[in-house]
């Protein structure tokens, strides 16, 4: 049934980058979006569903943000085919709701003009208009609504009040102009796309009655921010912030949940049989709990970024870091993925896909795993709390330090990687950094919850179910057949035995080959692997002590540097292999990329525990 049937109205949002859409669908759609992949591409949809004040149902369409029609990236191409109907399957939408941000107007009005060209019903929104209305901006409303042709309608997408009157014209909007016209073809004629910028900046002209200027505050702040010596300096300090705040911040909730996991496994300890208790306590309690309380950092790592990124600081540190990028290789564009890799590899190889040189990109792709991501947070945070002291250097931790530290390794071995590839494997001119920079803004309250909640609840899910079925399953495979050798005699002491002559050189022990082996499917799940192997142990000590209490009687500290050098480089994740191989189309190049880091982590535990043995005696 079609939407003039009375049927659900389909009804997309479009628009460039950082102009309020996702802002829109989430507050339409109270943020319960289903996310798929467009068919034979990786390029994602968000769809969600609401109903307007007089009844219609909608279906919403969150569609990547778009600078014209040319569709010179991966996401550009797709949206502008889910719009035009060239989606295998999918009809066009029956509604355009064209987002522009009303403080740059004369920047992305050539972008309506283009749109427009398609035939398609469309509404624009003139969005932000707070912002506009703050830097003294005055725009002819009913005037670039008679110019264009369409109807607009004033807007800000992230207050209830902004958003109440679009929402009650759609009703009026969807009976007076929905209809069913021949989409034109894009256009693909440089000359016309001049003809329309030009077009654009005289109605700009027309229709800004009062120009800001400058943004005041933002012309202020850049001078700072972006200054060429300062800016780095805030940036790194920024960055140094996040990870000190990261162990700082979040020690009280980790006791919380340290104790109160410690409590549960009391508990299952008590229940009979034997084997259900140690089941119980010794795989899924300590499986899952040893890395549970790693949450509060986690979500602190992701607030930060989140922070970042909605405030329109994100796009500041790209431009700060295009200088080295350039000298990597690189360009400024592939520090937004590379960051996004920060929270996980996965999102940040498929932000890749705006990078618009496909050598910028596979370069991006394959250094995006050094990036340290949250799922190596866990191991990071168990090993130096076990074995750095957690005392101050002036007024820092030094566990922070530590943290920072390892950071640091991940990136500059990164920006190494991508020079190296750009001279030799993805040899070609680096492309130049053209990006729009948003105004800065306070971010919503509502959308950083609602993204906070969306990467905690990932989290929550892995630990829910890879971490817990890896539990369950090493927890067996370490405690049949029982054996008066202990886990030595078990199926994963026989695994971890066929591996320990290959991991012996760089420090480490049987109990650690046999985590590492579950810990491919991800990362984290290494620090629950070793919380089940440890408690199988079986002694008073190691059932009531802590995990890193145990690793300080279990491991040396050469074992432990060595440790923390091998996560470093380590590519023990399958859904980033995976995400690698859907991205690059390419067998060769994820085996190439699984290879180098197999290799590099190797190399540098081999390195770091020979020095600390000769340092440490």
């Amino acid at each position: 049934m079609t939407s003039q049937e009375g049927g659900e109205l389909r009804l997309a949002l479009i628009g460039a980058p950082n102009t309020g859409k996702t802002t829109l669908f989430n507050a339409l759609t109270g943020g319960r979006a289903k996310t798929a992949n467009y068919p034979g591409v990786t390029v994602e949809r968000r769809t969600g569903h609401f109903h307007t004040p007089g009844g219609r149902a909608v279906e919403l369409i969150d569609l990547p943000g778009i600078y014209g029609l040319a569709g010179r990236t991966l996401d550009e191409r797709v949206a502008v085919d889910a719009i035009t109907g060239h989606i295998e399957g999918e009809a066009a939408p029956d509604l355009l709701l064209i987002f522009l941000d009303a403080t740059n107007l004369r920047t992305h009005l050539h972008n309506v003009l283009e749109l427009k060209t398609l035939g398609r019903p469309s509404v624009l929104v003139l969005n932000m208009m707070d912002l506009a209305k703050r830097d003294g901006t005055k725009i002819d409303i009913a005037g670039l609504e008679e110019t264009l042709g369409i109807p607009v309608i004033p807007a800000n997408a992230a207050r209830a009040s902004g958003r109440e009157e679009l929402v009650k014209r759609i009703d009026t909007i969807v009976n007076g102009i929905i209809q069913d016209p021949a989409a034109a073809h894009p256009i693909d004629s440089s000359q016309e796309l001049k003809t329309l910028q030009s077009e654009a900046r005289e109605i700009a002209n027309k229709v800004i009655l009062q120009d800001s200027g400058l943004n005041t505050l933002t012309r202020r702040l850049d001078g700072v921010l972006m200054h060429p010596l300062l800016g780095p300096v805030i940036l790194t300090s920024v960055l140094f912030l996040m990870f000190q705040a990261v162990y700082s911040w979040a020690n009280i909730p980790m006791d919380m949940i340290d104790g109160l996991f410690g409590v549960l496994r009391g508990y299952a300890q008590q229940v009979h049989p034997d084997w259900l208790a140690s089941f119980l306590a010794d795989g899924v309690i300590a499986g899952v709990g040893s890395v549970l309380i790693f949450l509060p950092q986690i979500i602190i790592l992701f607030g930060f970024i989140l922070l970042l990124e909605s405030s329109g600081y994100m796009g500041r540190a790209a431009f700060l870091m295009d200088e080295l990028m350039r000298r990597a290789g690189l360009n400024g564009r592939a520090f937004i993925p590379l960051l996004s890799s920060f929270a996980c590899a996965v999102p940040g190889i498929m932000a890749a896909r705006t990078i618009e040189s496909d050598r910028d990109r596979l370069t991006t792709i394959m250094v995006a795993p050094l990036m340290t991501c949250s799922a190596r947070l866990p191991v990071y945070t168990l090993i130096i709390a076990a074995f750095i002291p957690r005392t101050k250097i002036g007024i820092f931790n030094q566990q922070g330090l530590v943290m920072f530290a390892l950071y640091i390794a991940g990136i500059l071995s990164a920006l190494i990687i991508a020079f190296v590839l750009r001279k030799t494997l993805t040899k070609g001119e680096t492309q130049p950094f053209l990006m729009e920079l948003p105004s800065y803004k306070l971010p919503g309250l509502w959308d950083f919850i609602l993204g906070l909640w969306q990467r905690t609840w990932i989290f929550l899910r892995r630990a829910g179910t890879i971490i817990f079925t890896v539990a369950i399953a090493l927890w067996f495979l370490a405690s049949f057949p029982a054996s008066a050798d202990g886990i030595q005699g078990s199926f994963a002491g026989m695994i971890g035995s066929l591996l320990v002559p290959i991991f012996k050189p760089i420090g480490f022990s049987l109990e650690t080959v046999i985590a590492l082996v579950p810990g491919m499917a991800a990362r984290e799940v290494v620090v629950a692997a070793m919380g089940t192997v440890y408690a199988l142990q079986g002694s008073e000590e190691q059932i009531t002590g802590s995990l890193s209490q145990i690793l300080q009687n279990a491991w040396t500290l050469p074992s432990a540097l060595s440790f923390l050098a091998w996560y470093v480089f380590a590519p023990q994740c399958f859904a980033t292999i995976a995400m690698v191989r859907r991205e690059t189309n390419s067998l060769n190049w994820t085996l190439f990329m699984v290879g180098y880091l197999f290799a590099l982590a190797y190399l540098a535990a081999f390195v770091t525990y020979r020095l600390a043995l000769m340092f440490t005696g």
